[in-house]
């Protein structure tokens, strides 16, 4: 080693660096390779300034070095150590004891205060904070037992400098009378129970991890380690199909092409760069539970956050990819960014570009935009909530309906708007299990006569979705259980009945109707609020309607989540001229106290309960179903036998 100048000078760090440096010996801190990431950090912050200086034309102690740092493994005496070199700018004899000697110039008085502030539990001693905070030079003792920087300034007259440490409350300083090469060197005397960073495969792993995309090469053992293109940097001009597809798959860690990419640069009003990818696959309908938003955050290409939660809203979390800002401070740490003023403009930002990019797809590629919603559609419904946001959400949701051919088929409600008459006030849905289930679901019969669109919502949460709008485009949105028929009196084209049918007859005059009304109300008493004659059924018998408050399917939901186990009470409507209701009231003009009347009564009752998924005991259905046809079928057999002997 050269000779020094001067006998080695001892100073002892700040009192807040030795509170820090006894928490980092002492730390039992997983994630130990964030040392790797600050260490490189530093080089490459060296480097660009050195590179800075040589594009001004200052004169500079050996210009025209090729920027690198450079990563080697040693071992002597049976120990082993680590080495980060760049050819950087350097430090003099100030500047290293400015630079590595006070808490001002990394996170640590961050990190710091939040040790003493205590966690939500009171915990002053929570290590899992280190890895919040860019606690910059320091971190380097969790792995090391001594530490030996060696630097030489850019400055043609400066002296090189050498300070060594062993993280103890105190370092030395010495100059050397010999030159060296421009840049700084901090060779790592390992711990023996962290000499796995001594291990090529381990610091690769880190480099992939924190700083895969340093503007500068990183060589380990002559090899360079980070070679993948920061791609979101790059004007999209200049990068090719191949290098997109390629690098979408590394980010969404996926074996096919990404179905959508945004790529984003700007200057104003805030700096950043971003290149998201959506997925081809959803994993969250794969048995892998409920996924996380989950972007990576680099500020000057180093990682800060691989899990940033904060840039996008939740129900955005298919979208992954990297976002970088020159407008945030490399040592901020999470609980500031979640307030930060530039990432709060960042999400909007982001959000906006996402949902236009979606916008543009469901315009220009609807048949990709089809298979993006059967992928993703659940997650996005979730962002109904969002009022900041809600016009662009609202066309970009997608239904099946009574317009369209089979249950595959999906519509917006734009695409609602346009086949709309102009005489109908409001867009109609309904909720029910399946489209074959909506498609013989009496309530929707003068729908379909008078050929007026119904939106079929199939899953659970649809109504939530569509109920939380209130209104699209100024038109409300409506439960077709809840519309009075007199609201479609002339609206739409109504279908020509142009069928005849041996059952057709007149119906009930008033008086019948009169009695068969009574009969329903005697037999069901207090099951029912009134019961009237429908103007809203063409094919069925009867229904149930509650024209106030809540929809049916709303109503469900909300008593079970109170576990309210009494079951509503509503309004029975009968069709006059359905067969059935004729020939009751046939019946109860001859004979009122047959008991069929009775089951009568309570089959249709209990058959529009078991339509709207309130019965919730079928047996008394069943069995009463089981005597009507046993003794429709006794008397079935009385009149073939009458027939065969006349």
């Amino acid at each position: 080693m050269p000779e020094t100048t001067s006998k080695p000078k001892r100073y002892n760090f700040k009192a807040g660096i030795t509170q820090l440096l006894d928490i980092l010996v002492h730390s039992v801190y997983t994630s130990k390779d964030i040392f790797i990431r600050e260490l490189v950090s530093n080089a490459a912050d060296a480097l660009e300034k050195i590179r800075f200086l040589e594009v001004q034309g200052e004169a500079v102690h050996d210009a025209g070095l090729n920027l690198e740092i450079r990563i080697t493994l040693q071992e002597e005496d049976d120990r082993k150590y680590l080495t980060i070199s760049d050819n950087g700018i350097g430090m003099t004899v100030d500047e290293i004891r400015e630079n590595i000697g006070t808490i001002a110039h990394s996170g640590a008085a961050s990190f710091l205060k939040q040790l003493e502030e205590g966690n939500e539990e009171g915990d002053k001693n929570d290590l899992s904070l280190i890895g919040r905070f860019g606690i910059g030079f320091y971190a380097v003792f969790m792995a090391a037992e001594k530490v030996i920087i060696t630097s030489r300034s850019y400055q043609q007259d400066a002296a090189p400098v050498v300070w060594e440490s062993k993280g103890q409350g105190s370092y030395t300083v010495r100059t050397l009378t010999e030159d060296i090469p421009r840049g700084t060197s901090i060779k790592i005397l390992l711990k023996k129970d962290e000499e796995g960073f001594a291990e090529a495969g381990l610091i690769e792993s880190a480099i992939k991890k924190y700083s895969n995309f340093v503007p500068f090469p990183i060589f380990v053992a002559d090899e360079q380690k980070n070679k993948t293109k920061a791609l979101w940097r790059e004007q999209p001009a200049q990068v090719t199909e191949e290098e997109y597809s390629e690098f979408g798959k590394y980010i969404t860690h996926d074996t096919e092409d990404p179905k959508l990419r945004i790529h984003i640069s700007t200057d104003l009003p805030i700096q950043f760069s971003a290149l998201l990818y959506v997925p081809s696959t959803n994993h969250e309908v794969m048995g892998f539970g409920q996924g996380e938003v989950s972007l990576q955050l680099y500020v000057k290409r180093v990682l800060i956050d691989g899990e940033n939660k904060d840039l996008l809203p939740k129900y955005l979390r298919f979208a992954k990819g990297i976002v970088e800002s020159e407008d945030l401070p490399l040592n901020i740490s999470r609980e500031t960014l979640q307030e930060n003023r530039v990432m709060i403009k960042i999400r909007d930002i982001l959000t906006k570009k996402v949902l236009g990019r979606l916008q543009e797809m469901a315009n220009d590629e609807p048949d990709e935009y089809g298979k993006f919603w059967n992928s993703f559609g659940r997650i996005l419904k979730e962002g109904y909530s969002d009022f900041i946001h809600r016009d662009k959400l609202q066309t970009l949701l997608r239904f099946n309906s009574s317009k369209l051919e089979d249950a595959e088929a999906i519509t917006g409600l734009e695409d609602y708007l346009s086949r709309m008459p102009e005489d109908q006030k409001a867009i109609y849905y309904l909720t029910g299990a399946s489209r074959d289930a909506l498609e013989r679901d009496p309530r929707l019969e003068l729908f379909r006569k008078q050929n007026i669109e119904v939106i079929y919502l199939t899953e659970v949460a649809d109504e939530f979705v569509l109920g939380s709008f209130g209104t699209f485009q100024e038109k409300p949105l409506l439960s077709a259980d809840q519309v009075k028929a007199d609201d479609l009196a002339g609206v739409g084209d109504k279908e020509e009945d142009d069928t005849e049918s041996s059952e057709e007859a007149s119906p009930p005059s008033g008086d019948q109707l009169e009695l068969v009304i009574n009969a329903f109300k005697e037999k069901l008493g207090d099951r029912i609020t009134d019961v009237a004659i429908s103007k809203r059924l063409v094919d069925s018998p009867a229904c149930l309607v509650n024209e106030e408050g809540m929809s049916g399917h709303m109503d469900r939901i909300m008593r079970s989540m109170q576990k309210e186990s009494e079951l509503p009470k509503r309004k029975l409507e009968i069709n006059p001229n359905h067969p059935l209701i004729r020939h009751l009231a046939d019946l109860i003009e001859v004979e009122a106290a047959d008991d069929f009347i009775t089951n009568a009564c309570d089959q249709v009752f209990e058959s529009a309960m078991l339509i709207d998924g309130y019965l919730t005991d079928p047996h008394r259905l069943v069995e009463r179903m089981q005597k009507i046809l046993t003794d429709a079928a006794s008397l079935r057999v009385r009149q073939s036998k009458l027939e065969a002997d006349e």
